[in-house]
């Protein structure tokens, strides 16, 4: 980790807002998104469901849909190239070659009516020049690579007649096939069996070794971060409220949302009849509050300031930073309802 923190950030975004239009009106699915994934390092994007997470992975992919969305503000900074200003034909030497995706539901992220092979293939076709042959080769080769036995046979089957675990194997090699620079994983492990989970995840910290690439994992499972990552970056509402490495947030995590995705964990040491839960729901992008901290409905810390003042991202220590009044050094903290001893 010491090397990683003296090199150069391979992705950096900085200030992203992505908006969409609903009713005829504007509303900011994200804002002030910052954040950096330097070369070779495991980032997990981490929050409860509607928090933004696929949203900025599909906006550093530029695949959300022109009609009805579009990054209102920010870069998104890829090997010193700002991304927000390529065309879509520009992005698409990028996309599958430089970064790569897997998405949530290979089910309906792969076709149906195309054999697995030929959709392994297409990748391989569309940014080399390599012959049917060695496409088929190829092929074979990542579907051997990724776990999956007898791919000689695979290659000619359709998504439908394989598990889930084989469909994300299949997902898996196709955004490995050109040796990407990032791998972004949307919820790799979703809808998938404890073992086999287990199993797609080593393949993952496999893969990442070899290959010498960053991957950015978006989950929702703390159980998942703490085996993959480097570094955490936790989302609410739109927003990233705190960053940090995994041992640091772990540790010692300081907003309070984090706090409480922590203790919802269930722990084997403990006998307890009812699990932790954080009361209330993420706002919708129609319901987000204009000013203020957009935990504060649900934080069980928060004072009467918290709906009136928006906290700012502020490091806490070093390479460790939170979005909550309670660290904010431009806010006047020390109230009566806070206090020193709350900070």
């Amino acid at each position: 980790m010491s090397d990683r923190a003296e090199q150069n950030a391979l992705l950096e975004v900085k200030h992203l807002q992505t908006s969409f239009i609903i009713d005829s009106e504007l509303h900011h699915a994200i804002t002030d998104i910052n954040f950096e994934v330097k070369p070779k390092e495991v980032v997990c994007v981490v929050g409860e469901s509607g928090c933004g997470k696929s949203v900025m992975s599909l906006s550093i992919m530029q695949l959300l849909p022109n009609l009805i969305s579009k990054i209102s503000d920010g870069e998104i900074i890829f090997q010193n190239q700002n991304l927000v200003d390529l065309t879509n034909k520009q992005m698409n030497k990028i996309r599958g070659k430089d970064i790569s995706m897997i998405f949530q539901e290979p089910m309906t992220a792969l076709n149906p009516v195309f054999t697995v092979g030929s959709q392994v293939q297409e990748i391989l076709f569309n940014h080399t020049e390599m012959s049917k042959k060695e496409a088929k080769e190829r092929s074979i080769e990542l579907l051997r690579q990724v776990g999956i036995s007898r791919p000689e046979s695979i290659i000619d089957e359709y998504p439908h007649q394989l598990s889930g675990g084989m469909r994300q194997r299949v997902m898996i090699a196709i955004a490995i096939a050109l040796h990407p620079k990032l791998l972004i994983a949307d919820e790799p492990t979703t809808a998938l069996d404890v073992t086999v989970q287990a199993q797609i995840l080593e393949l993952l910290r496999d893969i990442q070794e070899k290959e010498d690439m960053a991957i950015m994992l978006i989950t929702h499972d703390l159980g998942v971060v703490a085996e993959m990552a480097d570094k955490v970056v936790v989302m609410y509402a739109g927003q990233v409220v705190e960053t940090s490495d995994v041992v640091d947030l772990f540790e010692n995590p300081k907003h309070p949302y984090t706090s409480a995705l922590l203790e919802s964990i269930p722990r084997m040491e403990e006998d307890v009849e009812t699990l932790n839960s954080i009361g209330g729901i993420v706002p919708s992008i129609q319901n987000m509050p204009k000013v203020g901290c957009r935990f504060a409905d649900r934080c069980p810390m928060a004072f009467d300031d918290c709906k009136k003042v928006t906290p700012q991202l502020a490091e806490v220590s070093e390479g460790h930073t939170a979005r909550c009044l309670l660290f904010d050094e431009s806010y006047p903290a020390k109230t009566e309802e806070t206090g020193e001893a709350s900070v």
